[in-house]
């Protein structure tokens, strides 16, 4: 026991001792008063040094007391001289009042006091001080600090996480990520070649991709003739972004001598911990990439997917496997099916609406009951909607999106055509009523797509959705026959797509027509459908007045503010842009009817004008493509040039 506590401890007892003598005095007075006064005296000397007791206990204590502080002081001053954090005070002007020692080795000096906390910390940008703490995490001569900023006490902590910062980047550095390479159009550029030929093409493609992994560390294993596995850390990865994934123009520059260039596509996982969903979602990514017409990479890196290339047109496949393997399956999809529910996208053109009818002739021969939905009539189809309505065989099976959700089961089969986005179709709602869903489409594969589609047929080398269809109904039925106005319509959507086949028009897109033609399409009543009055023109006219050229070869007109302009004249302005001297693509940016601004693109193929309105939030062809902004025409154009400059300062604006 500590001595002044013994001391205290007897002091308390002296107490007790001093009220018993007290009360025996009292007694001895009472009956001898002689023994009284002794008791007195002896008490008075008990008194006495019991006090001088009292006196040196409380003087031990004391001393006690300050050795004790002595000692927390300069313990915390120890602390404070040798903690690893740095502690800065500084008054209203941001003048360093006191820091302590790890302050000044930061700043490389012996004293900051008086300095302004921006010549220590030139890297650190304070917020407006109005929460109680803040964070922040400044890079500063090579070394990585966080600060803790208490503003109402004017103070900072300041910590060296340099080494910390370093193992989490080396951490996600080494991340591994999974990626798939095909060459995407082998086929396509063997057919016809001998087998000498082919071989010394492959080794040479073969050696350019071998050479191109080792040149940025990645690990490269055959798994197929036209199909490599390819393995890298997320800093090879970033090289690989950094470069745009040069391989694509490698490979196509090599084998630029054949009559048809050899093209590779690539899906890259990233950001996924567990390795067999990473090799899924890489495997989604290839498909994305093929989707969107080969030649292309996409990189799914956790919720960030990013898209390179895609600079050529997708290649026609020659064989027509596909499209008999395709109409097939679909037709014993509608056998199983109690009714068909065909979606083409909100405010349908001439391609939505003639693959519709195509599509609803397949239905109509396996004697099973399908409708079209409608929501909504673009100004292009008035005139064939006019002629539908006509024709009640037809007109019959057209509905509203609120009766496609009254008649629609589980066992309902939706098809939707022309677009691939759930959220551009004419009812959206209609997927939580039914899971069995048939995709039908000719653009460009997007991010947004039917996962769960129990069949997808894209191609995106086809000229438009009604050729598609009209290959499906050609190994639909041995028997199939259409009537004049099914075949007008699936043709006319066809020229509408390819402006009377001059853009993306294969050999396919012929022999479509072939069909067509057998069965009875009108191209009297097309150009009937398409006819525009003289106000349109004028309207068109006036648009085109306000073109301004951009890097020499893009037009770009901006409609009158307040002036609403039908999509249908938005593209046309856009298409006849494009027919100028000079222009290479053109881009056309109106107010319409909706209130949304819609923008059109058109390319010749030198320029790919789907990544430009893709990130604008649209979508389409290398060629042809759209977005709508919730934006004044005026901010869409600032939007439109400040992504065309970026464009131009990562890859270029044309090839």
């Amino acid at each position: 026991m500590p001595k002044f506590l013994s001391k205290r401890w007897h002091g308390q007892h002296m107490v007790w001792t001093f009220a018993l003598l007290g009360a025996l005095t009292i007694v001895l007075f009472l009956y001898e008063w002689v023994l009284g006064v002794a008791a007195l005296l002896a008490s008075g000397l008990v008194l006495y040094f019991s006090w001088k007791a009292e006196s040196a206990f409380r003087h031990d204590l004391n001393a006690y007391l300050g050795t004790i502080t002595h000692r927390v002081k300069k313990s915390a001053g120890d602390v404070i001289s040798e903690l690893p954090i740095g502690m800065i005070l500084y008054n209203e002007e941001k003048e360093i009042e006191w820091h302590n020692p790890f302050v000044a080795k930061l700043a490389k000096k012996d004293s900051v006091i008086g300095d302004s906390l921006e010549d220590v910390l030139p890297s650190w940008k304070p917020g407006k001080e109005k929460e109680k703490e803040e964070t922040y995490e400044v890079e500063q001569d090579g070394q990585v600090y966080k600060i803790w900023h208490r503003a109402e006490e004017r103070l900072l902590y300041i910590r060296d996480v340099t080494d910390y910062v370093r193992l989490v980047q080396k951490h996600d550095e080494e991340k591994i990520a999974i990626g798939i390479v095909l060459m995407d159009n082998l086929d396509e550029v063997t057919q016809g070649m001998d087998d000498q030929t082919r071989s010394i093409m492959l080794a040479r493609v073969t050696g350019e991709i071998t050479e191109w992994a080792h040149r940025y560390g990645v690990y490269l294993r055959r798994t197929a003739s036209d199909r490599f596995l390819i393995l890298m850390n997320q800093k090879a990865l970033r090289e690989l972004e950094q470069n745009r994934f040069d391989i694509l123009d490698e490979v196509r520059d090599l084998t630029m001598e054949y009559k048809l260039p050899l093209t590779v596509s690539v899906g890259i996982a990233s950001g996924i911990e567990e390795l067999e969903e990473l090799g899924r979602v890489a495997q989604t990514s290839l498909d994305m990439s093929l989707g969107r017409g080969g030649d292309q990479v996409t990189v799914k890196a956790g919720q960030r997917i990013s898209f390179y290339g895609g600079r050529t047109n997708a290649v026609e496949k020659r064989t027509r496997v596909r499209a008999r393997v395709i109409s097939h399956a679909l037709r014993d999809l509608i056998k199983e099916s109690d009714k068909i529910i065909i979606m083409g996208h909100r405010f349908p053109d001439m391609d939505s609406i003639g693959a519709a009818i195509g599509l609803l002739k397949a239905v109509q021969i396996s004697n099973k009951e399908g409708y079209i939905v409608l929501e909504g009539i673009n100004p292009s189809i008035e005139k064939l909607m006019a002629m539908i309505e006509e024709d009640e065989k037809l007109n019959r099976w057209f509905i509203t999106p609120a009766q496609a959700m009254q008649i629609t089961t589980q066992r309902t089969l939706a098809v939707v055509l022309d677009t691939h986005r759930a959220s551009m179709v004419a009812e959206p709602k209609l997927f939580n009523l039914t899971h069995r869903v048939m995709v039908v489409d000719h653009h460009r594969r997007s991010e947004e797509f039917f996962h769960d589609a129990v069949l997808v047929y894209m191609e995106p080398y086809a000229s438009s959705t009604c050729e598609l269809v009209t290959e499906l109904l050609q190994y639909f039925n041995e028997k199939m026959s259409l009537d004049a106005l099914e075949a007008t319509v699936l043709l006319a959507g066809i020229v509408v797509d390819t402006k009377q086949f001059s853009l993306r028009t294969g050999s396919r897109t012929f022999e479509a027509a072939s069909f067509l033609r057998r069965n009875g399409a009108d191209p009297t009543l097309i150009q009937k459908m398409l006819k525009e009055d003289l106000q349109a023109y004028i309207e068109k006219a006036e648009i085109m007045r306000h073109t301004e050229m951009m890097y020499d070869h893009i037009a770009l007109a901006v409609g009158e503010q307040n002036h609403k302009y039908s999509q249908l004249m938005i593209a046309q302005v856009a298409d006849t842009l494009l027919n100028m001297t000079g222009v290479f693509a053109s881009f056309v940016i109106c107010e319409r009817p909706d209130g949304l601004t819609g923008i059109s693109a058109r390319s010749l193929g030198a320029m790919n004008v789907q990544i430009v309105m893709e990130r604008m939030g649209g979508g389409g062809h290398l060629t042809n493509a759209a977005t709508q902004l919730e934006l004044t025409p005026r901010e869409a154009a600032a939007k439109l040039k400040q992504i065309l400059q970026e464009i131009e300062e990562e890859e270029g604006l044309f090839e």
